[in-house]
């Protein structure tokens, strides 16, 4: 019984080590993360809720780890083997499985600060870019400290798992005789034991099991967002995304889905032969060949810019051209990450949450904006500053109304600064002579250009003087200055009167402190339309990324079958627009703004102040508007998706 003893308080003294290195992780978050406490900064009892509840995660993580040890080693016990190959193999599972979760845990700290969620299951869709994303890791200075981190507690870890193995091993005695009470007592600890252990996976009493949704406490979302285990969400979002309900969204009835979406949108034709939201758009003014040059700015979040209440004047160009042109202040990215938006931006249907839907083996066809410009006679190009296989975006683009794309591929190995290859001011100097040169022909052009500097790892180029002192502020200026020097540049060339030129970001990018669950900063990104001479103007009308083709085509004066979710913005108006996350849905109204999060199935309604998240607002009706709204387009895109209905018509191939 003593040894059974000693075998036990081996296992438990390596459990309570492991929680004591996931709250060191936890802490590194915190004291990282302070910024994002808000009022709540002082409230020391309020933050140490976070931890407790971490500490309930952290467990249930770690009784996943023990419950198979647990039950080796109390079977081994029943007949009396203490064996030391025994230990010695329960001591390097038990090391392995643990630097996995620290692993995790560490590599959650830069991925949290950056998106404002916990590792998830998305992050598979970078597995086909493991040297990119490893020169991204290894290429940041701020993403070195988790590294250093995870390699301190590998080894503290390590050092205690020997010592505990040689102690436990040094402690057994050996058994003369060992009576059925001895064993009697073995059996029932061992049942208590791996019944204590099961629970602690279960997390809790009652019907369900733990969710994510026990770490949501107080109204500070940093701290909800702090007691969750980054292992166990990931684990979680990976089991979610694996279910079969999962793989397509099932939110409610399609049929009564597609019935809003074609109220939503005022749809009265029908073209069974296209899709349910195909619709004929006639414009009434004369067709202009206009050149068209769409700049995508990565990470661009509206709260960098002066328009919208930044104080450290970090975008002046972007400030002085909003100024000058169309300027759209409450426009929303569809997600929040570059895939979303240039599917959205480019092709007018909404982010599916997770979902990369440029990624895959088959390619599905869109009409878009691309597309429609194409077959209007223009010739399409698209720059990008990384490898053109990045997010399939090669095979996608050209697929998808691209006639030419330009690369890493295509720039000196010299100028290629980091993992997503070449800097901003770079990739606008290299598509200016190659507009000159397409601007020669008859032929208008439409170019579009995602830029990437404002994207970890930062790197300031030697030539550039930034004002301010932290890198992120840094790379804000570098990337406006860069937008300077290419619309001056562009002045001096003779296609630019004739020219309309979009700015607008592919997402948002977390802003001071967040005031919920699915910060707005992330979303509210600036679209600025500047034409050659024009007379500035405002608009307060809700758009999104979606609404971009149309709003453009409208511009040219374009006729066309709509196939997407968007309008034109100078002609019509809508009453909401949707945007998602990983894992929320977010709704946008003139008034309030929805969030909802179907793996736990919570929700929220704020009012807005100022355009941001305010108060709390419980009103079953207004909610229930929203939810209805979100749903019925997502139900009705994901459908269409399904079905293939997204091109001309059904089965649809393009030359």
């Amino acid at each position: 019984m003593k040894n059974y003893l000693c075998a036990l308080r081996f296992l438990f003294s390596i459990h309570i080590a492991g929680l004591l290195v996931l709250s060191f992780f936890r802490l590194i978050l915190f004291l990282r993360g302070t910024v994002n406490l808000g009022d709540d900064s002082g409230d020391y009892l309020l933050q140490a809720g976070a931890f407790l509840r971490g500490l309930w995660f952290d467990n249930v993580v770690a009784c996943y780890i023990l419950v198979l040890p647990l039950a080796v080693a109390s079977v081994s016990a029943w007949f009396g083997y203490y064996g030391a190959c025994l230990y010695r193999g329960l001591t390097i599972f038990l090391g392995i499985m643990y630097g996995i979760v620290f692993a995790i845990s560490a590599a959650d700290i830069p991925y949290f600060e950056y998106f404002f969620k916990h590792l998830n299951s998305s992050i598979f869709n970078w597995i086909g870019y493991g040297e990119t994303t490893l020169k991204m890791m290894f290429g940041e200075p701020t993403y070195r400290w988790p590294i250093f981190f995870f390699i301190a507690a590998i080894i503290v870890f390590s050092v205690f798992l020997r010592w505990m193995r040689k102690l436990t091993i040094s402690s057994f005695e050996k058994e003369k005789s060992r009576s059925w009470k001895s064993i009697g007592c073995i059996v029932v600890l061992t049942v208590l034991t791996l019944w204590a252990c099961m629970f602690g996976i279960r997390g809790r009493m009652g019907y369900n099991p733990i969710r994510v949704s026990a770490a949501y406490y107080c109204n500070n979302t940093f701290l909800n967002q702090l007691g969750i285990n980054p292992a166990f969400n990931l684990l979680r979002s990976t089991l979610e995304s694996t279910k079969k309900e999962n793989r397509s969204l099932m939110l409610m009835n399609e049929k009564e889905a597609i019935g809003n979406v074609r109220e939503f949108l005022s749809i009265q034709e029908s073209f069974p032969d296209i899709s349910p939201i195909a619709r004929t758009v006639k414009n009434d003014t004369p067709s202009v060949k206009k050149n068209v040059v769409l700049v995508l700015m990565e990470s661009m979040s509206g709260k960098l810019m002066k328009r919208y209440g930044d104080e450290r004047r970090l975008t002046p160009f972007l400030d002085s051209l909003s100024e000058r042109a169309t300027c759209f202040d409450r426009f929303y990215s569809a997600g929040t990450h570059t895939n979303h938006g240039l599917y959205a931006t480019l092709y007018g249907y909404p982010a599916m949450m997770k979902k990369n839907l440029m990624k895959g083996a088959v390619i599905p066809f869109y009409t878009g904006l691309p597309r429609t410009l194409q077959e209007s006679g223009y010739h399409t190009l698209f720059f990008m500053t990384h490898e053109s296989q990045y997010d399939n975006m090669n095979g996608f683009l050209r697929s998808n109304g691209y006639d030419e794309i330009y690369a890493q591929e295509n720039y000196p190995a010299e100028k290629v600064a980091n993992s997503f290859g070449v800097q901003d001011d770079y990739l606008y100097e290299y598509a200016i002579p190659v507009l000159n040169e397409r601007s020669k022909s008859s032929q208008p052009f439409f170019a579009t250009l995602l830029s990437i500097s404002n994207h970890p790892p930062y790197v300031i180029p030697s030539y550039f003087t930034p004002r301010s002192r932290e890198i992120e502020d840094q790379i804000v200026e570098y990337a406006d200055w860069a937008l300077q020097k290419f619309m001056d540049e562009a002045s001096r060339q003779p296609w630019y009167k004739n020219t309309i030129f979009v700015f607008l970001a592919d997402h948002g990018k977390l802003v001071g402190s967040p005031r919920s669950d699915m910060p707005l900063t992330y979303h509210h990104i600036p679209l600025i339309i500047y034409e050659p001479g024009q007379l500035p103007t405002k608009s307060e009308k809700l758009g999104g990324q979606i609404d971009i083709g149309p709003t453009v085509l409208g511009m040219l004066g374009i006729s066309y079958i709509n196939n997407t979710f968007g309008i034109d913005l100078f002609r019509q108006s809508r009453p909401y627009i949707l945007f998602t996350s990983d894992d929320a849905i977010g709704c946008m109204g003139k008034e309030h703004f929805y969030i909802y999060r179907p793996g736990d199935e919570q929700e929220w309604l704020f009012d807005l102040q100022n355009g941001e998240e305010g108060n709390i607002v419980e009103n079953d009706s207004i909610r229930s508007q929203f939810k209805n709204y979100a749903f019925s387009v997502l139900q009705t895109a994901q459908s269409i998706i399904n079905k293939e209905e997204t091109g001309k018509y059904k089965g649809y191939i393009p030359k």
